[in-house]
């Protein structure tokens, strides 16, 4: 023991530093354990938000707010698309998008005239995309919440595929060929009604001029181009003119001005054709004297 406390009474200063070095020591352990504390209750913290989310997909209550979970931060999961529905809108959108294409072509007469193939089932191109156009409405789903099987939603998506080449097919070759399909006594009849055409819809006009150059572009169309009876509500629509029987009685006589002022050798032909106007009386003339014979209906007079 001599040896030992001669060791400590000459080194005695060296218990201050390892004392500092068994503090710092003490303090890294209580560190290292508050550490793995914590990541424990941060690994115990997201296993519970982990079994609560999984609870709530399968539809069972979420974990009481007393659990010390955190319940209300968790979403509520959302359904899952339906990938039939979304082949559905996509396939709507396409074929709506073509058949409003074609409308364009329908319902307008004057690009009917600039190109008739468009109209004309004889021509092969147009013939095909009608029967495609037909195929796709028929298999059209009347909604896109419609259960269709795999292979009734392949055949639709086919047939609009088809719709949609057929139309371009056509709309190329009726751009084509315009008019070359007509003879040239044809062509000089759809020029006439194009330029009739811009008269009948010309707000300028009067309105005895646009009716008759819209009966003027039902003749030169008539055996050439087959309108529709959408398009010719619509173009009606676009001359303003109702075109009845009384409408037209309102103003024959304007009409027979413009009908001649277009075509000044049938204006007098039908002067030269026409009966002479018989003569009105003259307004300054003696009024008609009343009978004064008594009615039968009424009583006689007091005597």
């Amino acid at each position: 023991m001599g040896p030992v406390f001669e060791f400590l009474g000459n080194f005695w200063w060296l218990a201050f530093p390892l004392f500092g070095v068994m503090a710092s020591v003490g303090s890294a352990w209580e560190r290292r354990s508050r550490r793995r504390h914590k990541q424990r209750l941060e690994v115990l913290h997201a296993k519970a938000e982990l079994k609560a989310a999984e609870a709530a997909a399968r539809g069972r209550a979420p974990l009481p707010a007393s659990a010390g979970f955190p319940t209300a931060a968790i979403p509520a999961a959302e359904p899952a698309p339906d990938p039939q529905r979304s082949q559905l809108e996509r396939l709507f959108k396409a074929h709506d998008a073509v058949t409003a294409r074609w409308l364009d072509y329908e319902l307008d007469v004057a690009k009917l005239i600039a190109f008739p193939a468009m109209s004309d089932g004889r021509q092969p191109l147009t013939a095909s995309f009608l029967r495609a156009k037909r195929v796709a409405d028929g298999l059209r789903p009347a909604s896109v919440k419609a259960k269709l099987t795999s292979e009734q939603l392949a055949e639709y998506r086919t047939a609009v595929t088809d719709y949609e080449v057929a139309f371009d097919l056509a709309e190329r070759d009726a751009r084509r060929i315009k008019d070359s399909s007509f003879s040239e006594v044809e062509r000089k009849r759809l020029d006439t009604a194009k330029q009739l055409l811009t008269v009948a819809i010309d707000k300028a006009a009067t309105p005895a001029e646009r009716q008759l150059a819209y009966r003027r572009v039902r003749q030169e169309l008539d055996g050439l181009i087959s309108l529709s009876d959408e398009a010719i509500v619509v173009l009606e629509e676009k001359v303003a003119l109702e075109l009845t029987t009384g409408s037209v009685a309102q103003a024959p006589e304007a009409a027979h001005d413009a009908e001649a002022a277009q075509d000044p050798e049938a204006g007098q032909a039908d002067a030269a054709a026409s009966p002479a106007p018989t003569p009105r009386p003259d307004p300054a003339g003696p009024w008609p004297v009343p009978s004064r014979a008594p009615r039968r209906d009424s009583p006689p007079a007091a005597g």
